[in-house]
């Protein structure tokens, strides 16, 4: 009984055995870690750091929610340009791809402010109801953004995969075999494989396409591993010898900085429909486990929402105060649970456990960072796909209809606002002498359009009844 439970999946109360929970925390971890890592590296801010703090919001977030809301917190794409144009207005630059640790401080203080927004999204909710939400965000919103937050990745998957090298060479070829290796292992063992591995085939994904790698390393073809920074081993508060087995992260305390402020803080309202929108996939799925399982239980996760956001509000704080970067609940590992079918917050807080562990040990650091980038884009072809899916999946279970000129207007402004505004723009819009970001551009036309165009439909609705 208990086996074909587990090969069902697990719901947010359940625990599976230890080593399952090990197993399926440290895939979750390896999901959360090229975007939370990638956002460091192009922000500038450290590794070690970054990963920590996305340990530690993640546990303060399940403590905060109850411990009812399966959710990774991970560092957001959202907040790139923000941050890059704040260190430029300072004068800042990185060094050895590593911000001034003073510029990481002034965008500490602007990432604890920015959590104020979703405090006060999440309050609204709180005391006017889920309505509120759902009149503003509805599923004609919500879908299409979650499409949009996986689609505006696709550039970034494929450019993981594919090297862009104008002739070919052993290591393009190299590369090229390893992300389509990833790629297809990870889809058989998704789709074939059953019971505890067919729960883990991201996990055998990433480990089939680095042992083709290091097969390839082996034979002298190609050495697509790389290596931690020095830089980012420089920054350490302490470390125990060199620092090549224990090294403590960059920890930093914010500086009040204003101009950090006006930057990064507005981009806080792009994350409240991602936010709206994976609660909204987490209650689909969540209730579909419980179903499969003969559960009689009724998971109304969307219910929840609030703290959900109140959560997200206090976690870019947390995150902020230790040296983070900005962040949100990860549409990565939300897939990862969707595909999976685990679930479980036990296997969460194990999984934010390891993250903060690993940042602390350099060998496991690098073990993590080691990890070919074609093997990540492979992955990341999958995962953001599979978040782009899930829109859709939001559409067709709240019966958006489809024929409606209202909904296609909102949905067609939002795809082609956040999806051109990424590949004809780099993910900033132009906007009278403004840049914004496109998701939040996209999600704020989709709401004010929404708005717009829902004028006069109560009294439309009340006079039909009244006839």
């Amino acid at each position: 009984m208990n086996q074909q439970q587990s090969a069902v999946g697990y719901l947010p109360e359940e625990r599976p055995g230890f080593v399952k929970l090990l197993l399926y925390a440290i895939q979750q971890v390896i999901v959360m870690f090229p975007a939370t890592v990638t956002v460091a590296l192009v922000t500038g801010f450290q590794v070690s750091t970054t990963i920590f703090a996305s340990g530690l919001a993640t546990l303060c977030f399940i403590l905060i929610t109850g411990k009812k809301i399966p959710l990774y917190y991970g560092s957001s794409f959202a907040y790139l340009t923000a941050i890059s144009s704040m260190c430029a207005a300072e004068g800042f630059e990185k060094v050895d791809g590593i911000l001034p640790t003073e510029a990481i401080q002034y965008a500490q203080f602007g990432i604890i402010c920015s959590g104020l927004v979703s405090i006060a999204a999440g309050l609204l909710v709180k005391f006017f109801g889920k309505k509120v939400v759902e009149t503003i965000l509805p599923a004609s919103i919500t879908g299409p953004v979650a499409m949009i937050i996986g689609l505006t990745l696709a550039g970034n998957a494929l450019s993981d995969a594919i090297p862009a090298a104008a002739e070919m060479s052993a290591e393009t070829v190299a590369w090229t075999v390893v992300a389509l290796v990833t790629l297809l292992s990870t889809i058989l063992y998704a789709r074939y494989l059953k019971g505890f591995l067919g729960q883990l085939p991201l996990l055998l994904g990433v480990l089939t396409g680095s042992i083709v790698a290091g097969i390839l390393y082996a034979a002298g073809v190609a050495n697509l591993f790389r290596a931690v920074p020095a830089a980012a081993l420089d920054a350490s508060l302490w470390k125990l010898g060199d620092g090549s087995i224990f090294a403590v992260p960059a920890f930093s305390f914010p500086k009040v900085s204003w101009t950090a402020v006006a930057a990064i803080m507005p981009i806080a309202i792009a994350t409240i429909p991602e936010s709206t929108a994976h609660m909204y996939q987490l209650d689909i799925y969540v209730n579909d486990v419980a179903k499969r399982k003969g559960s009689k239980k009724k998971y109304d996760l969307i219910n929840l929402l609030d703290r959900n956001l109140i959560g997200d509000g206090i976690c870019d704080m947390i995150s902020g105060v230790v040296g983070g970067p900005a962040g949100t609940n990860y549409g990565e590992n939300i897939s990862t649970m969707a595909i999976t079918k685990v679930f479980s917050v036990p296997v969460l807080v194990v999984a934010s456990i390891v993250a903060m562990i690993v940042s602390f040990f350099t060998p496991l650091i690098q073990v993590i960072y080691g990890i070919p980038l074609a093997v990540i884009g492979g992955l990341e072809v999958y995962l953001f796909g599979a978040i782009a899916a899930q829109g859709i999946a939001i559409m067709i279970e709240k019966k958006v209809d489809m024929f409606s000129s209202k909904n296609i207007a909102i949905i067609a402004s939002i795809m082609v606002i956040g999806i051109g505004g990424q590949y004809a723009f780099g993910g900033n819009i132009p906007f009278f002498g403004l840049q914004v970001p496109c998701i939040a551009g996209a999600a704020i036309f989709g709401i004010l359009l929404n708005l717009l165009l829902s004028i006069g439909e109560k009294v439309k609705e009340k006079a039909g009844a009244a006839k």
